[in-house]
């Protein structure tokens, strides 16, 4: 009987708890990196308080010009690497966490192909 409960349990509920586990994880990354934040703020200056237009001579105008163009690019590189990091994250996420579902299916056969590959009479080489 107790069997019979503890199999229900583990390819019922704690089956969903561990499905539901890797989603929360996933969601969980995924806010950690704000994708949709990062994508919509790509080009904006990166740590740069006054990127506002500057009134004066055109040589003013034009260092502030580049210095906001400057700005933009870098923020668009740290960010993109940002994303490229979160995704990577994300991935391997998804790959360890689909392999723990395959393993929570599969651990409480081993004791069955324990049990058999010891009356076969199969013995590990330790060599």
């Amino acid at each position: 009987m107790v069997i019979v409960w503890a199999l229900t349990w583990w390819y019922g509920s704690g089956w969903k708890q561990c499905l539901l586990g890797m989603r929360d994880r996933l969601a969980a990354s995924y806010d950690y990196f704000s994708f949709e934040l990062l994508v919509r703020t790509l080009f904006s200056p990166y740590r740069q308080i006054s990127a506002g237009k500057i009134r004066g001579p055109i040589g003013a105008q034009l260092r502030a010009f580049v210095d906001r163009q400057i700005s933009r690019v870098i923020g668009a590189v740290v960010r993109t690497i940002l994303i490229i990091t979160g995704l990577f994250w994300l991935s391997v996420q998804l790959l360890v966490g689909t392999l723990m579902l395959v393993a929570w299916t599969v651990v409480p056969l081993l004791p069955f192909v324990g049990f058999i590959l010891m009356l076969s009479g199969w013995v590990p080489s330790w060599r």
